[in-house]
């Protein structure tokens, strides 16, 4: 009967040692990440392998953190609902911090600049360096994003045709094929995509435009505060350390972070 009872005793024992472990975040334990896939930031390579920035970043600041990624696609129109709800932990995919999402998550220090800019085939950069061109003609962006808000919101564009679509690849897409004269994106995500080398090589960024300055951020949920702080911290000790300015190298947006 001693025994028994030292073999119960043993087994509580492991158990509340476990569930100890677990609340102090030590454990491994899951954490769900809400992206959409695009390059630089989250994309799968030849080998069909998750990579890109944003996953290189949160992988190690989740290593710093005990924790395990999990990486889901969420729909970017419905991301705010995605994370109240408790379907992801946070959304980490090269997300605007606007005051509005300020009042509705709980959101990490910034740590890239970008800004909006008009991408076009390159014979008609000339061309739509005019705003008075761009009157008729359609322009498109990711529902929901930085991009759709200047098209609609933004004299330059006043007299143009806005289409929604789905992801920044997908507007990238439209133009390569000539559906639209032209997208909305974010700078970032330009620097991975067109141009030499890439797959929309006849791709370019009119210059004579920079639209909404702006800065990255990981959304939580709002009340979540010890949440957003220990990510803070950890990210902050991993850029000190110049482990996030090597992920960032390898994708050519080393220029672009906060520090």
């Amino acid at each position: 009967m001693k025994k028994i009872l030292s073999a119960i005793m043993a087994i509580a024992m492991i158990c509340t040692l476990s569930v100890l472990f677990t609340s102090c975040g030590g454990s491994g334990e899951e954490f769900v990440i809400g992206i959409t896939y695009f390059e630089p930031m989250n994309y799968f390579d030849e080998n069909n392998k998750l990579t890109g920035f944003e996953t290189e970043f949160a992988e190690a600041v989740c290593k710093k953190l005990g924790l395990t990624p999990k990486f889901q696609e969420i729909d970017w129109s419905a991301k705010e609902t995605e994370l109240n709800s408790g379907n992801i932990d946070c959304i980490w995919n090269g997300m605007t911090i606007t005051p509005e999402r300020q009042e509705t998550m709980g959101i990490s220090s910034p740590y890239m600049a970008n800004k909006q800019v008009l991408v076009v085939k390159a014979e008609n950069v000339e061309k739509y360096s005019d705003s008075a061109n761009l009157a008729g003609v359609s322009i498109c962006a990711e529902e929901g994003s930085a991009g759709e808000s200047v098209i609609t919101t933004d004299a330059a564009f006043s007299g143009a045709n806005y289409v929604s679509v789905s992801t920044m690849a997908t507007a990238l897409m439209e133009v390569a094929a000539g559906t639209s004269e032209g997208c909305v994106i974010d700078f970032v995500t330009c620097i991975g995509m067109i141009g030499e080398g890439t797959d929309y090589a006849g791709l370019s960024v009119v210059e004579a435009y920079e639209f909404s300055p702006e800065q990255y951020g990981i959304a939580f949920r709002k009340d979540d505060t010890a949440t957003v702080e220990k990510f803070n911290n950890a990210i902050a000790e991993l850029m000190a350390d110049g482990t996030i300015d090597a992920i960032a190298a390898k994708y050519k947006l080393d220029g672009q972070l906060i520090k």
